[in-house]
């Protein structure tokens, strides 16, 4: 199979995000859903699921397809979902919530349905710290041990974290910890002020360089890869200090070119930019975390309104952003997060509140 570039941006996402289900037992910090214990009034039926999976496998180039939620497990038709995605010749990733629902005869059923990853939640070094963050007394504890079955069953394994005021000062000792764990990623989540994540509170701009340092620093070294969640600027910090960091050389016109040896060009994916989510409900949204309705399925085809709504294109359009971001030579690879611009500002179009950046107006990033 060819790899996903930036010419499949206007046509076909890399990550299809389905949130099967509100219903959670958790009741995290950060949620942007809001889960609650029950499944919400109009969560789509199998029968409607079925036709989105297949709707989702239409596009040219199939996404790899995340089940999420609230808790997939809280779905009684999942393992069905799961094998009529996998059909269609889909890859699933499931990301199960650590609750008494979450067994390892669950994960291996998941398995066996045909699931090739599964992403679990720790937002901590310790249990206390993930506790108050889940809501949930022993959740720390169930996550280990989630991670434990899965590398008993041979499955890849997705870490996520989300980052905040709580646990800034972890990043290292979890790094740490992680490491002798054989997971596959470690995702960093930057917390979005929505749902329930309106009262969590956010590392300030200035924080997020020297975390972005800590991650590249780890990067080198830990035997997993990793990578950040609505923190696109961690590539623009990358990109100036990284091992083979940019240098600048005049050209012609006198303008700055900047040019990056040496590394693989990153491809800038993005809310609405190789990136779509469908909620419990049928809402086809940009992301999971920017919460603007550009359609509902089944009414709405996901193809169509990833190709053609102009939420999405004017998303993919990194020129027409306002302010920092509109005039950053970075803004193709970042383009910040317009989750967090939305959410902020309430302007999806707006610059990354988060990010400290001053443009340099004059300069042209030039990537291989």
């Amino acid at each position: 199979m060819q790899p996903y570039t930036t010419a499949d941006f206007s046509r076909n996402p890399m990550m299809f995000y389905y949130e099967t289900t509100q219903a959670c037992d958790l009741e995290c910090r950060h949620c942007r859903a809001s889960a609650q214990k029950e499944a919400a009034e109009g969560e789509l039926v199998t029968e409607q699921s079925l036709a989105l999976l297949k709707q989702i496998a239409s596009f040219d180039r199939k996404p790899h397809l995340v089940l999420t939620g609230g808790d997939p497990l809280k779905r009684k038709d999942l393992f069905t979902l799961i094998r009529f995605a996998v059909d269609q010749g889909l890859e699933v990733a499931l990301t199960p919530s650590a609750t008494p629902l979450a067994t390892r005869e669950a994960l291996a059923q998941a398995k066996a349905a045909g699931v090739r990853a599964f992403g679990f939640s720790l937002d901590a070094s310790n249990a206390e710290t993930h506790d108050a963050f889940r809501g949930l007394e022993g959740s720390f504890a169930k996550t280990w041990e989630l991670l434990r079955w899965a590398r008993e069953l041979e499955v890849p394994v997705q870490v996520n974290t989300t980052i905040s005021r709580r646990n800034v000062d972890q990043i290292d000792e979890m790094a740490q910890e992680l490491a002798d764990f054989g997971i596959a990623m470690w995702s960093l989540f930057f917390l979005i002020p929505v749902g329930r994540g309106v009262e969590e509170h956010r590392i300030s701009p200035v924080e997020y360089e020297s975390v972005f340092a800590k991650i590249y620093a780890h990067a080198r070294k830990q035997p997993y890869a990793i990578k950040t969640c609505e923190a696109p600027h961690y590539r623009r910090w990358v990109l100036q200090h990284g091992d083979h960091p940019l240098h600048v050389r005049r050209n012609v016109s006198d303008a700055a070119t900047v040019r990056r040896p040496m590394h693989r060009a990153p491809l800038g994916v993005g809310d609405g930019k190789g990136i779509m989510f469908v909620s419990h409900r049928g809402e086809i949204c940009p992301a999971g975390f920017l919460p603007i309705v550009c359609g509902r399925f089944p009414a709405d085809s996901v193809v169509d309104i990833y190709r053609n709504h102009p939420v999405f294109q004017a998303i993919r359009s990194p020129d027409q952003f306002h302010g920092n971001c509109g005039r950053c030579e970075y803004r193709y690879v970042c383009g910040g997060s317009r989750s967090r611009a939305f959410a902020v500002t309430g302007d999806y179009m707006a610059s990354e509140p988060d990010c400290i950046y001053v443009p340099n107006e004059k300069a042209v990033l030039v990537l291989p």
